[in-house]
């Protein structure tokens, strides 16, 4: 029915001269009453005036009409809940149980087409140029208006005219992407909407709001819809609600709510429904509730009597395990309950609470402590008691497998329809019965009992067979029944969401227990809907609510999120990060041919993005060695060095480990803005070290890059009270290559001519690259630190830039710095310093030490004091040599006189024997024997020699000697002879 809020039949000049002259005609009528007449408006002039003029309801009934009188500007308007009284030409509220949208038309009750709207089916598709379209057209359902579901074009239109720029508004329900859908308009020039706006999208879940704004003047509304579905596809309608259109001018009348709805307050802009079990007759102010024996619908204007309740209106489900691995049967009356159970051959309500086994879990989830049932991790399966994590090598079949309900699963959710697609005040369509899902008894016959699984996407195929290459994503396999008493549908829908999807497949009355199989080729697919409609042919009563739809289980494969009841052998040739292939552990790699782990050989490291095969392990450069994760070198800041001349140099850069920052010389951009590159360096990144960062401050949400080595660019600023803003940061170098004295490493080249060298000491030279990747460092950056031993540098933050590439690079891929420090010196040892020995003064002796010069090491051993020991002088030496010297001469004499007199008695003993041979020469007498004999006297041995001076004795021994060379010996033979002899030799010497 059309709310008109205006009604007026516009008069212009001409009306009033022929008004005065009927009045002059028709003297002798009687005279009009207010009942005889109503007032209008007369159309606008040029100055936006107008005149109020009273109209007979019939003519020529009566006379004496009020006089015209000057009416209320043209753009004059009431708002909404009021009315414009004519008689007094002001603006009234509505009374209570009426209702005013102001400056516009509503149209909510569509039992039939309301004045103005016109519909009409045009076809479309030139093959069938025959068809009939006349009956494809919009029709109205009550409280909505339902489009055509053939092949025809089915437009519904309104012509309106507005006395100053208004808006449209309506609802609608899109529900099938089968349908194409526009609104448009068009105004006295036949110009339309935009075309990128007059497509209508189609609807998620409930009803859409859309808004357009019209220009003043003639407009007119056009709702079109096609339809395009494959032969047989059922086809769900466009409706449409709720009309409203303002800027149409002014209303001089309120209009009482309609049947079902309320205001209860005056000056209301539209009716209130009224809720369930109660009714409102025409202009209510409020609604009444039913008698205890009848119920009613929302909005309903009238009750109806209750039925007694049978098995058919209620339902049974199970509660969620308890403790201790009970679920119980509960029983439920279908709400709204619109039975009595009180009524002649009602039933009751079974009792509930019967405790019974709860199901396992679902295949991919394990039973918690609180009885739940709880997914497994991403690496593991189960089979619905506890998981289990899968081996290396193998990856889990992940998706979804629901055989057992207890609860219904967190992504599927039931819901109930009716016959035009409207919603309900149910939401259970589906309850659990632990084996099984199944449909409970409806609302009406004609409902749909919605079940609808949403999956968040898929994952890529992870192996290759004949499904992936035809395009497999996944696959959906369900078992289901079906049993009914009349033509039933089942129906099995897929598309992108619950109210966009298509029917795959549907069956017809009962079906016995089967499996159905679908397969998935698009990721747009992740809404899957199960609906059972119990017949098309509506009937108040609930005829086929025993009819049920059951589903047994539901499997579908390959799913984002999902679960997995069983692991099988990776797919090596796509094992990588992005794969659900459980790796190997840290540091070993998978054997191709197998898939068995194997470790790697020491000191390497694991490639994420390539664990299969012995390639996977990467070793580390010079001097570097694994982390504990083992997938990253790193360096412990120490090192040993084997120079040319043989000497072995030992170096601890640790007091240059942590991060260190340092600035460029300041740039200026064509502009004169000043700038700086603020490098940050991690030199050795060994473990628990925080590493390198650069952050990009310039906007709120500042982001950073952290590695070894990385850049950014600072600008003075005050901005937000910040000194400096930093922005622009990369990273140059983000693992560590190598460290070595050599002037090239895996690539990466650090020239001599850089940085020259002050001194025959190498330079230690770290090696960095960085994974980023840019046009113009297509194998992404890298950077070498120099180490330079200087000791007379104790700063640890002396860095330069090459002085011919003062950016730091040359090539703007490869980057260069040189790092002086004491610390970059080897350690000293025993060889970096001698000895200085001083003379022995007074018994002692210093002991000096002295570093080598020049001076090229750094800690390590200290340079030794100075020691003091005792020693011996020369003067000590000469009086030892001259006391030994004269000891041992009088040892030789001593010697020399004790062989001296062996001699002598020697020389006795001849000569004794010489005389007793009686002067024969060379005959000696014979021995009687060679022993003193008895009564010998022992003294004859014994010399006897006179005391004389040393001269006497002197120049006896030298007379002594005779002729013939031979000693003359005295010989003591006796006594006498001895006195006979002294006294023959004093004779002869006189």
């Amino acid at each position: 029915m059309q709310r008109r809020l205006t009604a007026s039949r516009f008069r212009g000049p001409g009306a009033v001269l022929l008004w005065l002259f009927l009045t002059q005609a028709s003297a002798d009528l009687p005279i009009c009453k207010e009942s005889d007449y109503h007032f209008e408006y007369t159309e606008c002039d040029r100055l936006g005036a107008r005149w109020r003029v009273a109209i007979p309801n019939k003519p020529d009934t009566c006379t004496a009409l009020p006089d015209p009188v000057e009416g209320t500007p043209c753009t004059f308007s009431c708002g909404e809940g009021e009315f414009l009284n004519m008689q007094s030409q002001k603006c009234q509220e509505c009374s209570a149980g009426t209702y005013s949208l102001g400056t516009g038309v509503a149209f909510d009750e569509w039992d039939s087409l309301p004045t103005g709207f016109i519909t009409q089916g045009v076809m479309t598709n030139e093959g069938k140029a025959l068809t009939d379209c006349s009956n494809s057209t919009w029709t109205p359902k009550g409280d909505y208006v339902a489009s055509n579901t053939d092949e025809c074009t089915a437009t519904l239109s309104y012509a309106v005219s507005l006395k100053k720029p208004g808006t449209v508004t309506f609802e609608y329900f899109h529900p099938d992407s089968n349908i194409y859908f526009e609104f448009f308009v068009q105004n006295d020039q036949c110009q339309s909407t935009e075309s990128e706006s007059r497509w209508m999208k189609v609807s998620e879940k409930d009803w859409n709001q859309y808004r357009v704004d019209l220009t003043s003047g003639n407009n007119v509304l056009y709702w079109r819809t096609t339809s395009y579905a494959l032969q047989g596809s059922a086809v769900k309608p466009v409706l449409l609600r709720n009309i409203q259109v303002s800027g149409v001018a002014y209303t001089s009348e309120c209009f009482h709510c309609k049947p079902g709805t309320h205001s209860a307050k005056a000056g209301s802009a539209r009716c209130t429904p009224c809720p369930a079990d109660t009714y409102s007759n025409k202009g209510a102010t409020v609604c009444h509730e039913c008698e205890k024996d009848k119920y009613s619908e929302p909005g309903s204007g009238s009750c109806k009597q209750r039925p007694a309740c049978t098995t058919r209106d209620y339902f049974y489900t199970h509660t969620p395990c308890d403790s201790e691995g009970k679920t119980q049967l509960m029983y439920k009356w279908i709400e709204p309950k619109i039975c009595s159970d009180t009524a002649e051959g009602a039933v009751k309500l079974p009792a509930s609470g019967e405790k019974q086994t709860c199901p396992p879990c679902n295949p991919g989830f394990f039973v918690s402590n609180s009885s739940t049932c709880e997914p497994c991790g991403s690496d593991s399966y189960s089979n619905g008691t506890v998981c289990v994590k899968c081996p290396a090598g193998t990856q889990p079949l992940i998706g979804f497998e629901y055989k057992w309900w207890n609860t219904m699963p967190t992504n599927m959710r039931s819901s109930v329809f009716g016959q035009e697609y409207g919603g309900s005040n149910r939401s259970t369509a589906w309850e659990v019965a632990g084996e099984y899902v199944y449909t409970t008894p409806g609302y009406r016959d004609t409902d749909y009992l919605m079940l609808t699984l949403t999956v968040p996407g898929y994952r890529v195929p992870q192996f290759r067979n004949k499904d992936s290459e035809r395009g497999e994503l996944s696959r959906i396999t369900f078992v289901f029944e079906t049993m009914c008493t009349t033509d039933c549908k089942f129906y099995f829908l897929a598309g992108y969401s619950e109210w966009n999807n298509y029917v795959v497949e549907h069956w017809t009355g009962s079906s016995r227990k089967q499996s159905y199989s679908y397969v998935i080729q698009s990721n747009r697919t992740v809404s899957f809907s199960w609906a059972l409609q119990r017949t098309e042919e509506f009937s108040p009563n609930k005829t086929y609510n025993s009819d049920f739809a059951k589903i047994y289980s539901v499997h579908i494969t390959n799913v984002i999120g999902g679960v997995a009841s069983q692991c099988r052998r990776c797919a090596l040739t796509s094992v990588g990060t992005d794969s659900a292939c459980v790796l190997c552990p840290p540091g070993h790699f998978m054997v191709s041919e197998t898939g068995a782990c194997k470790s790697c050989p020491p000191n390497t490291i694991t490639k994420a993005s390539q664990p299969v095969g012995e390639d996977a392990c990467v070793r580390c450069g010079p001097n570097t060695r694994r982390n504990k994760a083992h997938t990253a070198c790193v360096s412990d800041c120490k090192l040993d060095v084997q120079t040319t001349e043989g000497a072995r140099l030992h170096y601890d850069f640790s007091p240059l480990s942590n991060v260190t920052d340092f600035y460029s010389s300041p740039r200026f951009t064509s502009k004169g803005l000043r700038y700086f590159h603020r490098f940050s360096l991690g030199l050795c990144g060994a473990e628990n070290k925080v590493p390198a960062s650069c952050v990009d401050n310039v906007t709120e949400n500042e982001r950073s890059v952290k590695g070894y080595i990385c850049q950014s660019t600072l600008v003075p600023s005050d901005i937000r009270s910040q000194k400096m803003v930093s922005g622009q940061p990369f990273l140059i170098g983000d693992s560590i290559v190598g460290v070595s004295t050599e002037t090239t490493l895996v690539g990466i080249s650090s020239p001599t001519w850089l940085f020259p060298p002050s001194s025959k000491l190498p330079d230690v030279i770290f090696y960095y690259r960085s994974s980023d990747t840019t046009q113009t460092c297509k194998q992404g950056r890298s950077a070498t630190i120099r180490l330079r031993c200087n000791p007379a540098i104790a700063a640890k933050n002396y860095i330069h830039l090459p002085s011919n590439c003062s950016e730091g690079t040359c090539d703007g891929c490869t980057f260069h710095f040189l790092w002086q420090s004491q610390h970059a010196c080897p350690l000293c040892t025993k060889n970096h310093y001698k000895e200085i020995v001083s003379a022995c003064i007074q018994g002692i002796q210093k002991t000096t030490y002295m570093w080598q010069q020049p001076l090229e090491c750094y800690g390590g051993v200290s340079l030794p004091g100075q020691k003091v020991s005792a020693c011996v002088s020369l003067d000590f030496w000469l009086k030892f040599g001259v006391s030994t010297g004269t000891i041992g001469a009088l040892l030789l004499i001593s010697i020399s006189c004790y062989f001296w007199k062996k001699t002598r008695k020697l020389q006795y003993r001849y000569s004794k024997l010489m005389m007793s041979s009686g002067g024969k020469e060379c005959e000696l007498p014979t021995a009687d024997s060679c022993a003193i004999m008895e009564g010998e006297d022992a003294e004859d041995d014994l010399i006897y020699l006179t005391k004389k001076s040393l001269f006497s004795k002197i120049k006896s021994f030298s007379r002594e000697r005779t002729s013939d060379g031979f000693d003359s010996v005295p010989l003591k033979f006796s006594s006498s002879r001895h006195q006979q002899a002294e006294e023959e030799e004093d004779s002869d010497d006189a």
